[in-house]
């Protein structure tokens, strides 16, 4: 499992890429989506709600089990990845490109989302 090195990462399993005039990018890890096993629904959050750091803001149902999402950032969301609500697939072939879950407005950042490496080594 290789997590980018350029994201930072949640102990829920969320990923947060940097933010680009101050919008980043959410999705879940590899190691969550192999977790999970094969996803079949996201629930994501709708364009305008507000998310706050480390409270559920949406679910992925696998066919295993359903999970709760998490934002890794409080903020405004601006965008959802429709592509997954329509092929929740993404999620597992792709969880860091095609797979991602949405676009945050970060208002404020959590003081402890982990480097890579941190990830790597919490995630076993």
């Amino acid at each position: 499992m290789s997590n980018p090195t350029e994201l930072r990462y949640s102990k829920e399993h969320e990923w947060l890429s940097a933010a680009e005039d101050g919008v980043s990018t959410v999705g879940i890890t590899e190691h969550a989506a192999n977790a999970l096993g094969d996803v079949v629904y996201v629930q994501l959050p709708e364009v305008g709600d507000t998310v706050t750091a480390g409270e559920t803001c949406g679910e992925l149902e696998s066919t295993k089990s359903v999970s709760d999402l998490y934002s890794p950032v409080t903020g405004e969301v601006v965008e959802a990845n429709q592509a997954v609500v329509d092929d929740p697939s993404l999620v597992n072939t792709a969880p860091f490109e095609g797979g991602w879950l949405f676009k945050v407005r970060v208002a404020e950042e959590p003081k402890d989302l982990l480097s890579a490496d941190e990830y790597t080594e919490f995630a076993g």
